[in-house]
């Protein structure tokens, strides 16, 4: 039998999209005064996109997907389950939406692959 190999159907979990979870409502887009270079326009437009999403409320987020979200996560995870991701490096309001969803689809890939268990080797003699 050939061993499952990473990114196959057998190790996928089913995830919802950026674009799910945006129409069921359950991430929110907060825009703020990006840092930075950026001429006159950065103290007068609020062009920096925070993204948050609450992962452990979540209606569309399978249970195994979860825990290994909020390991991906690390310091971008609350300590109340809110993922946040901040985007600030484009000069528009909308590219840093949509770099911050980018991100978040990222993250939601790289959580839907089941990690795999590491076999024990025997010594060599």
């Amino acid at each position: 039998m050939e061993p499952i190999k990473a990114g196959s159907p057998e190790t996928l979990v089913k995830a919802p999209t950026p674009e799910d979870l945006e129409r069921a409502g359950e991430i929110r887009f907060e825009f703020f005064r990006s840092s930075g270079p950026g001429g006159q326009n950065v103290n007068k437009v609020a062009t920096a996109a925070r993204l948050r999403w609450d992962v452990l409320g979540s209606r569309l987020l399978p249970d195994p997907i979860q825990p290994r979200l909020a390991r991906l996560a690390g310091k971008r995870m609350t300590a109340r389950g809110v993922l946040v991701i901040e985007a600030q490096r484009f000069r528009t309001q909308e590219r840093n939406r949509v770099d911050a969803l980018e991100r978040l689809e990222a993250k939601r890939r790289r959580s839907r692959l089941k990690g795999h268990r590491q076999r024990k080797v025997p010594p060599e003699d």
